[in-house]
């Protein structure tokens, strides 16, 4: 009986704790993406200026990375050479501080809800660029829901209010570097047996960002920036919105480290339909019929991935666990049959 209620007690507590990182975690990245179109668009905090921003978020990440890993030692480097890091890191790097820069850029064009709707477009990149680099097996079935997904946020294109052709090219140009990044981990990085958790990847990348995102802010903004004699750094705003980008890294550690990549990724369909609510309820972003019948359609496709990866991964834990039975009996057989075989002589 006391065992029994022990066990119950331990189960409400891990679900509790799930909820909290999941909560945790859905409240920091609102935070950070409504944040930063508050920042950046020319009718609210009016400082259009996303490569200054991303460089602020770099370096605030980086320095504080530095020291959770160095100083305050929370979580261990990840032991790296100088070739690995050039080779492996720095294209990692260079696509994730484009992915950012773009993706910032976008929202002094577009409104919060419209560029959601195209980040359903993620899975359709990330699948179409494994099967380029040959890490995933073209599948019909799974390109069937490609384009249906597409066709859902094409419906959703179509409906759009606040159109802008530039701002669709800079989200699109975001979400296939982010894709393109993503593949490259796992064929640069995880098949080499490292493994980056956010804290460690910031430590590594976020430096190397910083970097490649110097030559394009010294051509495009810095001439700007220094014509702009009025502008006063505001500690306050791009403090706490940094503070925000660096603490969701946190709660992704904490929630793939607790949860699962899995749940993020259901949290991340319950986030976009809040930031869909939001934008249209609070900001007064004009969300039409057609922009949630399309994104509706896209949001089947994007959870039937899900559901597919989560089958092949079960599938695949228990050809493992087969595997292992099979070999612990093959071991067992042999260690019987030892005995056997010595009194024989």
């Amino acid at each position: 009986m006391g065992k029994g209620g022990s066990l119950s007690e331990n189960v409400i507590k891990n679900i509790i704790l799930s909820y909290t990182y999941v909560s945790i975690w859905i409240f920091l990245s609102f935070t950070v993406i409504v944040y930063n179109k508050y920042i950046l668009d020319k009718k609210l905090y009016n400082w259009p200026f996303p490569i200054s921003l991303t460089m602020i978020h770099m370096s605030f990440c980086a320095s504080l990375a530095f020291l959770l890993v160095k100083v305050f030692r929370f979580v261990d480097p990840v032991s790296m050479s100088k070739d690995l890091y050039i080779s492996s890191v720095v294209p990692i790097g260079a696509l994730y501080s484009l992915s950012l820069w773009l993706s910032n850029s976008a929202y002094i064009y577009l409104s919060v809800s419209f560029i959601q709707m195209l980040k359903a477009l993620m899975p359709v990149a990330v699948y179409s660029i494994g099967v380029l680099f040959k890490k995933d097996s073209f599948k019909t079935d799974t390109m069937i829901n490609m384009v249906s997904i597409s066709f859902g946020v094409g419906i959703a294109a179509y409906g759009e209010a606040r159109f802008d052709t530039w701002g669709v090219v800079l989200q699109l140009g975001a979400v296939a570097f982010e894709a393109t990044r993503l593949v490259l981990i796992q064929i640069l990085l995880t098949s080499k047996g490292i493994t980056l958790n956010p804290i460690t990847s910031l430590y590594y990348v976020a430096p190397c960002c910083l970097v490649f995102l110097l030559v394009p802010w010294i051509f495009v903004e810095y001439p700007v920036l220094k014509e702009t004699s009025s502008f006063a750094f505001d500690f306050v705003i791009f403090g706490t919105n940094s503070f925000c980008a660096f603490a969701l890294n946190l709660a992704v550690f904490l929630l793939v480290g607790k949860t699962s990549a899995l749940t993020m990724n259901v949290a991340g369909v319950v986030k976009d339909w809040l930031l869909i609510a939001f934008s249209w309820s609070v900001i007064k972003d004009t969300v039409t019929p057609i922009n949630l019948f399309g994104y509706g359609l896209a949001f089947l496709g994007v959870a039937y991935y899900n559901h597919a990866k989560l089958q092949a991964l079960k599938a695949k834990e228990a050809e493992k666990k087969v595997a292992q039975a099979d070999e612990e009996a093959r071991s067992r057989r042999l260690l019987e049959e030892k005995p056997g075989a010595g009194n024989d002589k």
